[in-house]
């Protein structure tokens, strides 16, 4: 359960992560994203070994090949229906949402797998410190800007009643539905920060790119 003492980080047990594999992938080709290797481990897997230390629950949100992402042996969720076929990732969290049966929840796309091993804990401790609704990662780009990378999301898993509603409104971008709700960006810019932490591979060029940086 959540530690009752708001002035602490939140307890790891309190969290389900959530893994979004459910896009299309049209960028690499329409292959699934999350089944492409990463330093010869399934993106998706190996999203799931650095995210599991971090969270309590954890599960993946995925809309074909269900079998190998259970073959992961974590829960597997389809997007929910109603929003049409890939929806995006606001599809993942409603999904993730329903599911959950811890008080928080937080998202990690499968395409990023630098992404930090302290994610959780920086955004839980900013996420108290705030009393906010949600946490959502930022980080520097290639032009030095810190920008907010949405799709790495903590909120509470009361949050449900407003997404459905959102998305009923026909909202599908996340910045916009968190913007309706007090949210703390938590910047990932200290000098030890890995500058690829927050690198998304949208092709399998840049898939490869990654892969070559490794040490």
């Amino acid at each position: 359960m959540a530690n009752p003492d708001i002035t602490a980080p939140l307890h790891v047990e309190a969290i389900t992560g959530v893994i979004l594999a459910g896009g299309r992938g049209s960028r690499m080709g329409g292959v699934d994203k999350g089944l492409q290797n990463f330093n010869g481990v399934p993106l998706a897997l190996h999203t799931l070994l650095r995210l599991s230390p971090q969270v309590g629950d954890i599960m993946i949100n995925a809309n074909r090949n269900l079998a190998a992402y259970e073959s992961f042996g974590v829960p597997v969720w389809p997007d929910s229906t109603g929003l049409g076929e890939y929806a995006g990732p606001l599809a993942g969290f409603l999904t993730g949402l329903e599911r959950c049966e811890t008080p928080y929840m937080l998202t990690v796309p499968c395409d990023t797998p630098l992404f930090p091993e302290d994610l959780v804990a920086r955004m839980a401790e900013a996420f108290v410190r705030e009393d906010a609704d949600f946490a959502v990662a930022c980080a520097p780009e290639e032009d030095g800007q810190l920008r907010p990378q949405p799709v790495f999301c903590l909120m509470r898993t009361g949050m449900l009643e407003s997404l459905v509603q959102f998305t009923k409104d026909g909202g599908r971008k996340i910045d916009a539905w968190t913007a309706q709700h007090k949210t703390v960006l938590v910047p990932f810019d200290r000098p030890t920060d890995d500058a690829r932490g927050f690198f998304n591979a949208n092709t399998l060029a840049e898939l490869h790119q990654l892969e070559s940086r490794l040490p």
